[in-house]
């Protein structure tokens, strides 16, 4: 049976059909408006980012010149090649078609995962240095490698290469551990940053601010449009002026190629006040290698390396000191007024000094030196005089006057992980160091000629020396801006013990144990020395500088592998004259006949290790 409508109930029921499709569009009104106008920005920003892809647009560095101008890093065009990819395996399969495309440059398909792994959104570097040969076949083939992006960015290049890696370091890509720790405050990921050297340490003002540029892709990743506008220009990093010579470090570079291709070791130089002139470590790297990234298997040979061609033996490489040290137990003796210059010491050489049961020898042990004073024992390096002075001093003296030189303590230079010197100004780091109960007595004659517990950098006893030659005061090396706060060490000499140290150390040079060097006609003032550690080849120092009326320069080396100091002082005279006289001046010398005044026999000087020592050169 069928109902019939009243008229009444038709009119309510279509009343409220309207009210329903009313609030149905109002709803619908109100989520339109909402998505179009409320979120209209937010839905933007969101379709944009699936469409837009933000391309990092790397700042050039700034360069690195010398004190004249001289560029050591500089900045030249060149291409990266970078892949975006939404999946992984869509990336590895774009990979697989580049290394059927390029068969002579394999991509590490690896590394460029994790990198990608590493920021998802941008671009992973796939060729940091593009040659313009495989660009050219890139963009050949572009329609088959979705996301590839070819962008031409400023690349680092250093001209003297590996002459100056251990003072200019390198530049890398930031890793995700050196952002999760900070150690690049601002720097992104895929940025390239100082790792190293000059790079690192002034990481943050060469690096600049990174740009921005935009490409527009489809939702499978190939590229539509290679440039959008809403480009951010990237800012130039500050360029910074060193202290150092170039053509000095250069030459230095060379020289040792030439004369010390297989030998281990550094050089320094630097004027009076701490300004590094030269920067040089043995063996080096190439640090054009890292532009663009290094491959695994070269820096796993680079680590690798027995001869440690990363290692900074300048700042880092800790050295007994030999007789270098002992114009510091010369200076420590004058500043408490035990000695003076013309002081002879009670017991004459005679090629050893006996102390309680033990003999500890000279280095000159047929006959020894005979009664001289401090200017001779400098001169002929006589171990016997340093003996005694050292026991004149005391270890507590010789304790506090080390702590006064600031030589158990890095100098401060503007270079990172500087070592710490190795020097027991207490007795209980001694007796930790040798894991003994008690203070060996001999220990004092071994500290005064640089033996024992006693390990210095090549920059700690440069600046030593710098100090000598200049008004006395021990500044911190610098080869940028000496750094903030950095302690001043005064030696306590007057200005006469100062050009008394002078004279002797020019007597070296002129009749002593650096006779044969050549540097005479320089004016070249200095101290050999051989240190030796059990075990170990000898390690030959030299330290002078020049001219002796008005230093102007001061240069150290530290060789390895059994060299000795009257064999090393020829190169350090090579690189004063360099410096002084110009580079016509180096390549004609006079023939120098070697004659080496020192004994080149290798002895322990441990008194701790054995009763009977040798002396040190």
């Amino acid at each position: 049976m069928s109902t019939a409508w009243l008229s009444w109930q038709v009119a309510r029921r279509a009343v409220a059909a309207q009210v329903v499709l009313a609030l149905a569009f109002l709803v619908l009104g109100a989520a339109f408006f909402k998505a179009q106008v409320v979120d209209h920005q937010r839905f933007a920003t969101e379709s944009a980012s699936n469409r837009l892809r933000a391309i990092p647009l790397p700042a050039p560095r700034g360069e690195i010149l010398d004190r004249n101008g001289l560029l050591i890093a500089e900045n030249v065009p060149g291409f990266t090649i970078r892949l975006l990819a939404s999946r992984e395996d869509s990336l590895r399969a774009v990979l697989a078609r580049l290394d059927a495309l390029i068969p002579w440059d394999t991509v590490d398909a690896e590394d460029v995962v994790a990198r990608w792994q590493g920021a998802r959104y941008q671009p992973a570097l796939v060729y940091g240095s593009g040659d313009p040969q495989i660009v050219a076949i890139l963009e050949e083939h572009r329609a088959t490698l979705p996301g590839l992006v070819i962008q031409a960015e400023p690349r680092r290049r250093y001209p003297a290469g590996a002459g100056v890696a251990h003072l200019i370091g390198y530049v890398s890509e930031v890793n995700q551990t050196d952002l999760d720790r900070g150690s690049f405050p601002g720097a992104r990921a895929g940025e390239l940053v100082g790792k190293i050297g000059l790079e690192h340490r002034y990481d943050s003002l060469l690096r600049g601010r990174t740009g921005i540029r935009y490409v527009e892709v489809t939702a499978r990743g190939h590229t539509v449009r290679d440039q959008v506008s809403g480009m951010l220009r990237p800012e130039a990093g500050t360029t910074i002026r060193t202290t150092i010579d170039l053509p000095l470090q250069q030459f230095i570079d060379s020289m040792w190629r030439a004369d010390l291709p297989d030998k281990r070791g550094a050089m320094l130089a630097m004027t009076p006040d701490g300004q590094i002139l030269a920067y040089y470590a043995w063996p080096a790297f190439d640090p054009n290698d890292f532009i663009g990234g290094i491959t695994t298997a070269n820096y796993r040979a680079l680590t690798s390396d027995p001869a440690r061609p990363l290692y900074d033996r300048v700042a880092r490489g800790k050295y007994p000191p030999a007789s270098p040290f002992k114009l510091a137990i010369a200076a420590m003796g004058l500043k408490r007024g035990l000695v003076t210059m013309d002081t002879r010491m009670p017991v004459p050489c005679t090629g050893g000094f006996q102390f309680g049961s033990r003999r500890f020898k000279c280095w000159k042990r047929d006959g020894g030196h005979g009664s001289l004073d401090l200017t001779g024992a400098i001169a002929t390096s006589c171990d016997v005089y340093f003996y005694q002075l050292g026991l004149k001093l005391g270890r507590e003296a010789i304790f506090e006057d080390a702590r006064a030189y600031g030589l158990d303590v890095p100098t401060g230079i503007d270079v990172d992980n500087e070592g710490d010197p190795t020097f027991p100004v207490q007795v209980k780091d001694y007796i930790n160091s040798k894991g003994v109960s008690f203070w060996s007595g001999g220990e004092v004659l071994n500290l005064s000629i640089g033996q024992g517990m006693n390990a210095q950098t090549l920059v700690s006893m440069t600046s030593f020396y710098a100090a000598m030659a200049g008004d006395g005061i021990r500044r911190a090396p610098y080869l940028v801006r000496r750094p903030l706060g950095t302690p001043q060490f005064s030696l306590g000499l007057t200005e006469e013990q100062l050009q008394g140290l002078r004279q002797a150390m020019s007597d070296v040079v002129t009749r002593g144990t650096a006779a044969a060097s050549g540097g005479r006609d320089l004016e070249v003032a200095g101290k050999t020395g051989t240190g030796q550690v059990t075990g170990q080849k000898d390690i030959g120092w030299f330290i002078a500088f020049a001219p002796l009326s008005a230093p102007k320069i001061v240069v150290g080396i530290a060789v390895e592998e059994g060299e000795h100091g009257s064999t090393v002082a020829k190169y350090v005279v090579k690189a004063i004259r360099r410096y002084l006289l110009g580079p016509d001046t180096t390549a004609v010398q006079r023939p120098v006949e070697i004659n080496v005044t020192e004994d080149l026999t290798p002895d322990s000087t441990d008194a701790a290790a054995a009763d009977t020592t040798g002396g040190t050169r």
